[in-house]
């Protein structure tokens, strides 16, 4: 099928209204806002570090140190917030007031001089601190690298829906205890597979080897669990939320619904459990993960030379996203090429990339619609739950 189709080129036309442009206040806004947001939730999750971090993220880093990081984050809010008023752009100015505001309400609280002590930990609690460095890092890295090497130049920041995405993101981070809690939770249920001559084994080999091992066997079994949502009728209306998405880039790859959420980390949890391996080899994969797993939804033109054969990049990723007929269910790996290539599910026409994204037929656009499809899906049903 894929020989006969004739790929077409994605047309990405500018958006005027949603463009960044310098001298107008948008700029200088947006940035006061979003520094003065993440400034008072991290002003805040140091004065209720038990409720509002991880207790697994405070090992690996220095609150101390960080609130020089905070403190630039707040001065630099009020400095932007100013610039915009200077600008005078009535449409942009309440972004810098806005900014400005929550800054002044973080100083009033303590601002980057709350005194840092020993933290009890809860069980469960708000990833604020996970939010606050996740959302930096991501920002820092992928949306540099989208701007210096597009795929899709004239395609905004704030593409459509913009907003939708990032409302799952903030929830996928600050809801990391409840995730984690219920993975290891299901992983238990198979310690009758536990077998502690087999986890020595693993962890007498190079961290290295380990680490190989958990990509491979963490990737076996979302591919074999992704697969089953696309091709298994009463599970695809939940997943067919992460696929309505129709522009692509770092911040899209967050979308999908609570129950698939939840489901891929408990099922990724599994193999982790069994094999055992050294702290530091999970620790490796954990991070590969969450950056792989962002980069495959960039817009992001690199081309990845041979690599692309054997790890998941963005054009094969963006493959699976595509709602065009050669396409359609394939492509489910996560972090390997090689499960797709051994049953049949691979597609990756040579340097075509998709012309369409997004489901077949339109899902609800907003945050609620989306969550509720699943439970109502004849309301808005795609062709592929027709199979």
């Amino acid at each position: 099928m894929s020989e006969d189709y004739q790929y077409k080129d994605r047309d990405v036309k500018k958006d005027p209204a949603r463009e960044f442009r310098f001298g107008e206040g948008r700029i200088s806004g947006v940035l006061s806002l979003t520094l003065g947001i993440l400034s008072l939730l991290a002003v805040f999750a140091y004065l209720y570090p038990s409720y509002l971090t991880t207790t697994d993220l405070r090992k690996v880093y220095d609150a101390s140190a960080l609130q020089t990081v905070l403190k630039y984050g707040m001065y630099f809010s009020l400095l932007f917030g100013c610039l915009t008023l200077v600008l005078n752009k009535a449409r942009y100015k309440y972004f810098g007031l806005a900014g400005i505001g929550l800054t002044l309400i973080g100083f009033a609280l303590g601002g980057y001089k709350i005194p840092v002590g020993a933290v009890e930990p809860k069980e469960l609690s708000l990833g604020v601190d996970w939010l606050i460095l996740a959302f930096l890092g991501s920002t820092a890295i992928f949306m540099i690298l989208e701007k210096l090497f597009p795929k899709y130049p004239d395609q905004a920041i704030m593409r459509p829906e913009w907003d939708v995405d990032l409302f799952y993101f903030t929830f996928n981070h600050l809801a990391i205890s409840a995730i984690l809690i219920f993975g290891n939770y299901h992983a238990t249920h198979f310690d009758w597979a536990l077998s502690p001559s087999f986890q020595e084994t693993i962890q007498s080999i190079p961290i290295s080897l380990q680490v190989i091992l958990i990509i491979l066997s963490a990737d076996f079994v979302l591919y074999w669990e992704h697969r089953a949502f696309h091709e298994t009728k009463w599970l695809w209306p939940v997943h067919a939320v992460h696929h309505s998405i129709e522009h692509i880039d770092w911040l899209a790859g967050s979308r999908g619904h609570f129950i698939q959420v939840f489901s891929e980390r408990a099922m990724v949890m599994i193999p982790l459990y069994l094999l055992g391996a050294d702290e530091a080899a999970l620790n490796i994969y954990v991070v590969f993960a969450a950056l792989q797993a962002i980069l495959i939804h960039t817009n992001l033109s690199i081309p990845f030379g041979p690599l692309k054969y054997i790890f998941v990049t963005p054009q094969f990723h963006h493959w699976h996203h595509s709602s065009e007929k050669p396409a359609i269910d394939t492509n489910y790996s996560a972090h390997l090429v090689i499960f797709d290539k051994l049953f049949g599910t691979y597609h990756l026409p040579g340097k075509h990339w998709p012309a369409e994204y997004g489901t077949t037929k339109r899902l609800p656009r907003t945050v609620v619609g989306q969550l509720l499809h699943p439970f109502f899906p004849n309301k808005t049903t795609d062709i592929r739950n027709d199979k």
